[in-house]
């Protein structure tokens, strides 16, 4: 008898994946011990006031690399942040030691950090309690996500990139478990739980002339099609194999999602309302004040962030306890609302809300396959890389595309083409929108953050030089 076949020769591996989910099940934090390691932080506090967050998250992934598994692993950790007050002076300290003589000393450290501190002219009061909207972001089944499963997940890729012979797979999958709680001297308390998955893939040639990417993420493991994934970096590989050079120059431009998602991030980062008022900031008004109500961008463009939709699901508080809400940033191409911290908001007499932690540009229904059958000569983008701010001023940004570029000629896909140098604003690009796809969640950028984008088709996207890097 085969030892595949002896019975019990698999109990080394349910017993693995058995204890890999009861340690998953026992590593959150729970809304009750929050409550009670910030009220034993409270009844420590001398300060005028103490705020506390507190971070639980059990992290496990699956790493590959040249066709091979590398490393699967699992890390269990909880952060403590103290912050104690006095007046304006405020100081901060953190420790990932829970036991009461680590608290206690951890909340001295913080109010000895306070004393020396200079007063903080924007300091604000600790928030009283709060309500927050209920976010169900998360999934049992994704955080009890088995060695197992990370390995048959990653196999969709490393089976057929072996079967080929010619293709090498790179891939990561990120599975996180968190418990959030923030809590305060005045009563204030929050606590959220959530998951997610995500998964990346490159795949070289063996020639190292073509290059494909693709990833995904959602909050349920189970809702993410691994073996499309794989499959798509493949193809691109495949497809991207002794790329020609074109002239740069500006090009109709097709750009999928995390294309997309790797620009508008910016725009994100750019919705303080204190620079702009300022006269800091791409949406500062010339002559002083904001642009809120100006047509920004192509009046198909909606730009929203809500911790309740379904493709978002973030985190319902920012680190003071403010509710996080649904808010629309741009609508009709029109600069909606802009981030109003405490002290702004006070200052200006307007109301404060969250910045967003999540962001969601509102698609439309032509589908990438549409976008390529209409363009007559133009370049589709898989990704870009390596981005950097050049002009605050205009939100102009500069970075490499990369792992799949390819050029469309009457309404199909020729031929691969060298990356490229682009210099372009993402309002430039919203600007010049031609049609917009169905939004979907993306892998995320370096920024990070949940970021759900549509495929966008625009004119005049501007490729400055050319790239020899695959």
């Amino acid at each position: 008898m085969s030892a595949t076949t002896r019975p019990g020769a698999d109990e080394p591996k349910r017993l693995m994946d058995r204890s890999a989910v009861e340690l998953a099940e026992r590593a959150l934090m729970t809304r009750a011990q929050a409550e009670e390691i910030i009220a034993k932080v409270r009844k420590a506090s001398k300060a005028d006031e103490v705020a506390v967050t507190l971070g639980s998250r059990h992290t496990t992934n699956v790493r590959f690399a040249a066709n091979q598994l590398s490393t699967s692993g699992g890390v269990w950790n909880t952060d403590l942040v103290v912050t104690s007050s006095f007046g304006k002076r405020h100081g901060t300290a953190s420790t990932n030691d829970l036991s009461d003589a680590s608290i206690a000393r951890v909340v001295g450290q913080s109010e000895s950090l306070a004393k020396l501190s200079p007063e903080d002219p924007d300091w604000m009061p600790a928030l009283g309690p709060q309500s927050y909207v209920p976010v169900d972001a998360y999934v049992g089944a994704t955080a009890t996500l088995t060695p197992a499963d990370r390995a048959r997940a990653a196999m969709t890729a490393l089976e057929p990139a072996r079967k080929a012979g010619d293709l090498k797979a790179a891939g990561f999958l990120l599975v996180n478990a968190t418990a959030r709680a923030i809590g305060n001297s005045r009563g204030l308390f929050g606590y959220h739980r959530s998951t997610t998955a995500n998964y990346t893939l490159t795949v070289r040639t063996a020639d190292g002339t073509g290059s494909g990417w693709a990833g995904a993420e959602h909050n349920d493991w189970r809702k993410i099609d691994f073996a499309k994934v794989s499959a798509t970096a493949i193809e691109k590989a495949r497809r991207s194999r002794n790329p020609v050079a074109i002239e740069p120059g500006r090009y109709t431009t097709i750009l999928e999602p995390q294309a997309v998602a790797d620009l508008v991030v910016f725009v994100t980062g750019a919705l303080a309302a204190r620079p702009a008022d300022e006269g800091r900031s791409v949406f500062a008004k010339a002559g002083g004040g904001n642009r809120i109500g100006e047509r920004i961008v192509d009046p198909r463009v909606t730009l929203i962030s809500d911790p309740q939709d379904p493709q978002l699901l973030a985190v319902p508080f920012d680190d003071e306890g403010m509710p996080g809400k649904r808010a629309t940033w741009l609508e009709g191409g029109t600069l909606r609302d802009l981030v109003y911290s405490r002290y702004w908001a006070q200052k200006q007499g307007k109301q404060p809300n969250t910045a967003p932690s999540s962001i969601k540009l509102v698609g439309g229904t032509t589908t990438t396959e549409e976008m390529i059958r209409s363009t007559e000569r133009g370049v589709l983008l898989t990704r870009l890389f390596y981005l950097r701010m050049v002009d605050p001023r205009t939100l102009l940004v500069t970075g490499l595309t990369r792992d799949g570029t390819f050029l469309i000629e009457n309404g199909k896909i020729t031929r691969a083409i060298k990356n490229f140098r682009f210099n372009e604003s993402p309002l430039f690009m919203l600007n010049n929108l031609e049609a917009l796809g169905p939004a979907v969640r993306v892998a995320g950028t370096e920024s990070g953050g949940v970021l759900v984008m549509p495929p966008l088709k625009v004119k005049s996207f501007n490729f400055t030089s050319l790239s020899d890097a695959v």
